[in-house]
Formats: C-alpha cells, structure tokens, sequence
C-alpha cells in the first residue's frame, strides 16, 4: 500500500511539473506587479488621493510577489521559445539578470520597510521603483512591437 501511495504521488509531482509554464507563470507575476504599482501611480498622477494605508498595501503585496522570484524557476532553459518578451541576453548572462532581481528585491524590501508617508515621498520612492524596473526591462526584456 505504501508503495502505492509513493508511485501516485510520484505521478502527481511529475504531471504537476510538466503542466508548469514559466512563460504563463512569470507574465502573471509581471501582470500582478503592474497592478500593485498602478495603485501608486493613480496616486502620484492625482487620479486617487494619497492613502497611506493604500500605499503601505500596494507595497506589501508587490514585495510579497517580488520576493518569490526565483530566477531558475521562471526562466529554465528553453523559455526563450515562445509567446514571451524575455530576451535571450536573460540566459547569455543570468548572473547579471539574478542581480538585478535581487536588487529589485532590496528596492521593495526597502520601501515596505519605510513607506512613504505622503505624496511627496511617494513620488520618490515609485521613482526608484521604476528606475529599476525600467533598468532591468532595457537590458532583459524585448520591446513590443
């Protein structure tokens, strides 16, 4: 019987990991960020007023999502083939690339660590905030056409 169980859950494990699409997965985390960062931005452009509570929860939930990049797992050898805007220079240089992941997570680790209190500061910190999306998107990421 244990053997049983142990041979199903084998099969479960491997049909789970072959239904995994890192393309699929890592847009959804792309999409999810977008969200928590439009939150910010209605704000600094005046769409929404400035909510602290709002703030410290957009940050938290992208933190929370930027925190769980793993770099291996989301870009596997062979996820360059495909519906994806991941640039080959990803797997010509994943050491450069797992860099700025990691300094993407430092940058929002920071900005949960001290939220910005008003409008003033917000503007400020979704600035570095996008400085590094924008960094990491001009060297890793393919341009739409």
């Amino acid at each position: 019987m244990r053997k049983l169980v142990l041979a199903i859950s084998a099969l479960a494990l491997a049909g789970t990991a072959a239904l995994a699409d890192p393309i699929a997965d890592r847009r959804a985390v792309m999409k999810e960020n977008g969200k928590h960062v439009g939150v910010l931005v209605k704000m600094v452009e005046g769409e929404a007023p400035f909510d602290a509570a709002a703030v410290l929860a957009a940050l938290t939930a992208l933190n929370d999502n930027v925190q769980k990049i793993d770099v291996a797992a989301s870009f596997p050898a062979g996820s360059d083939k495909g519906d994806t805007f991941a640039s080959p220079k990803i797997w010509e240089d994943m050491a450069g690339f797992q860099a700025m992941v990691d300094k993407f997570k430092v940058v929002t680790a920071a900005a949960v660590a001290a939220p910005a209190p008003d409008l003033e500061a917000l503007k400020q910190q979704l600035g570095t905030i996008g400085h590094t999306c924008a960094e990491c998107h001009e060297t890793f990421r393919l341009k739409k056409e």
